[in-house]
């Protein structure tokens, strides 16, 4: 079984929009506009290219990564690495030719099957109404967190707003940096 972890850059009040400047967002670009930049902080994104063996996310995310991530050099391990795309409308004619190896699954049934086969940790990025999709099924076994110390209202969140049971998580690795930035792994208990 394969272990599902969500990656993200929040506010405290469980924002993820536009961290890295994406148009269309009031904030657009609040991990780095505002607030000092801390090579430290940035360690577990390094290790989650390590560690992960598959990328997931939604269509949108995708369309936003792909045309900007083949080029870079620091995600250059994600460009060789299998992604999987959870989208009903994407057609496999839209999927960029310079990314590797880019699988559409059409519903959660298909990434609970994803989940069972062998291998190592799949990472999701971005993906706000995957992750919580995802965390509503009972599919995300890990949260990477890089909490920060804004609060910026409005904008996409990462976490659901539906009427469910208390979801228990266990904290296994945290650090304050000297920017405020905080990071949060957490595994949920099932």
């Amino acid at each position: 079984m394969r272990t599902l972890i969500s990656s993200a850059f929040i506010s405290l009040d469980g924002v993820v929009e536009a961290p890295g400047g994406e148009p269309g967002y009031r904030n657009a670009g609040w991990t780095f506009k505002e607030v000092e930049f801390v090579p430290e902080a940035f360690e577990i994104k390094e290790r989650e290219q390590q560690e992960s063996t598959a990328i997931l996310m939604g269509r949108l995310s995708y369309e936003a990564f792909s045309p900007v991530w083949p080029d870079m050099a620091e995600f250059a391990r994600y460009k060789v690495m299998p992604k999987y795309v959870v989208s009903t409308t994407l057609t496999e004619d839209k999927l960029v030719a310079d990314w590797g190896e880019t699988t559409v699954l059409r519903s959660l049934d298909e990434v609970a099957a994803l989940k069972r086969t062998e291998g190592g940790p799949v990472i999701v990025h971005g993906s706000a109404s995957l992750n919580q999709a995802l965390s509503d099924a009972g599919l995300i076994d890990r949260y990477h967190l890089l909490v920060y110390p804004l609060l910026l209202g409005a904008g996409k969140r990462l976490f659901s707003t539906a009427d469910k049971d208390t979801q228990k998580l266990a904290l296994v690795e945290h650090e304050v940096y000297r920017n405020g930035v905080q990071k949060q792994v957490f595994d949920v208990v099932r």
